[in-house]
């Protein structure tokens, strides 16, 4: 199954390798930056344009929790090994991690002067990586 999402505002599953559209999933109400499943494969997460993050359970087929905290576009998510820990990246220079569980903001990383742009956790660690429009990488311990 391949992920994907784009200026449509809709989120897409396919079939590989067959292309085959299996699940469309709509809610942002501006284009979407980033996807990701959770490791589990039960879930997925979403970043877009409208300022949101938002986790989508496959199996219920919808939004079942929108994420606010970001004040400009979010460019990218993902989550953690764990499952229980998405991370965020937004024009307003700031990354957060959100705990799932509690569905709230867990820290935000502050220290990029421009956007960051995308935003990673490091395999079964407690440590990002951010890169930012300030043409700079920064590793982050989250613990």
């Amino acid at each position: 199954i391949v992920l994907s999402g784009g200026d449509d505002r809709l989120w897409k599953t396919w079939g590989f390798p067959d292309g085959n559209i299996l699940m469309t999933g709509e809610g942002h109400t501006d284009w979407l930056s980033g996807c990701c499943f959770r490791p589990s494969g039960t879930q997925l997460v979403t970043s877009s344009g409208d300022s949101t993050v938002r986790i989508w359970d496959l199996s219920r087929r919808g939004c079942i929790l929108t994420l606010r905290g970001h004040s400009r576009a979010v460019h990218d998510c993902t989550w953690h090994s764990c499952g229980d820990f998405v991370a965020s990246a937004s024009m307003d220079g700031t990354s957060k991690i959100w705990d799932v569980n509690s569905e709230r903001c867990r820290y935000t990383l502050r220290g990029h002067k421009e956007s960051v742009n995308s935003i990673e956790f490091l395999p079964f660690s407690s440590t990002v990586l951010t890169s930012s429009a300030d043409k700079t990488l920064s590793l982050w311990d989250v613990r």
